[in-house]
């Protein structure tokens, strides 16, 4: 096979349908660019759920040794701990529950503030002043009175914060940006599938007589069709080079810039969850282009 050949028809089928070309490239940005958009608010969702508990929580905080609440003695015993998961295990509303002692509610706290304000002598807080708590997960997110009203009175525990009250309303606007970005997502990679099918068609009309000639010499569908598959790859290729770009970007000026040192208390999306968005979107951007390719080439070239 000479590689020599497939490169020139590469390069000249670019540059004969530039604007073309063009075309697919800013609509596979477009539209990739919001599937990875869509991607990090699904992590971002997940980092929100995996640091506050869902709107189906409730979080009932126990007493510690200097609590505010002045119902609270002391740290809750252990004896306490077994009357409330007795009290909550057997109610009808609460599907799971489960305990979250000072250690882990210290690492939460570290990890949304940074590990730096509590290193040192004289640190800003540590394990012991955490409080432990139950978070519970209800069943129904409309029926939650019952063990609010259950738990609240009993020897141990200090407060009750409805979760939905904080995390509902968040989760909410992501959701909605989530399908929204999904929905146009949708149209735009249509568009592109459609698009890069156009492309390849006049491709292969304008190379007709060329193709007719190889058929002749007895070439092989897949050296007739190399330069064409070359060409959906290094659309696809240039497309995900932009969205990497912007996507960073975003990461960089908008979440770390900006959103991270303004609003603190959210635990935010990190670069690990940008790379695997990044990845998910360098996997779908050469199918989108290739699997239209092959399908009209396939049609195309019978001549």
């Amino acid at each position: 096979m000479q590689l020599r050949y497939v490169f020139t028809e590469l390069r000249q089928s670019l540059r004969r349908n530039i604007s073309m070309h063009i075309a697919v490239i800013l609509t596979l940005f477009v539209s990739l660019t919001l599937v990875g958009f869509g991607l990090l608010m699904s992590e971002q969702s997940a980092k929100a759920r995996d640091q506050w508990g869902s709107e189906l929580q409730i979080t009932a905080f126990l007493c510690k040794a200097r609590d505010d609440n002045p119902a609270c003695t002391g740290e809750v015993t252990d004896a306490q701990k077994a009357a409330i998961a007795d009290v909550v295990e057997n109610n009808n509303e609460v599907s799971d529950y489960h305990f979250e002692s000072k250690e882990e509610a210290f690492a939460k706290v570290k990890e949304l503030l940074g590990s730096d304000k509590f290193d040192g002598p004289n640190p800003a807080a540590t394990a012991d002043d955490m409080p432990e708590s139950v978070w519970i997960t209800l069943k129904d997110p409309d029926k939650y009175e019952g063990i609010t009203s259950a738990i609240i009175g009993l020897d141990g525990v200090s407060s009750v914060r409805d979760q939905r009250d904080v995390v509902g309303p968040i989760l909410k606007s992501m959701r909605l940006m989530q399908v929204g970005a999904a929905v146009v997502a949708l149209v735009l990679v249509a568009a592109a599938l459609l698009l890069v099918g156009n492309t390849i068609r006049l491709a292969v009309f304008a190379r007709r007589r060329e193709i007719g000639i190889m058929r002749l010499v007895g070439a092989s569908s897949l050296y007739i069709r190399l330069p064409f598959l070359l060409e959906a790859l290094v659309t696809a290729a240039i497309s995900v080079a932009l969205v990497g770009g912007t996507l960073s970007a975003v990461m960089y000026f908008g979440v770390e810039q900006r959103l991270s040192e303004s609003v603190g208390f959210i635990p935010w999306i990190d670069w690990t969850n940008l790379w695997y968005a990044l990845i998910r979107v360098a996997i779908l951007a050469p199918i989108l282009t290739l699997v239209p390719t092959l399908l009209v080439s396939r049609k195309s070239l019978k001549v």
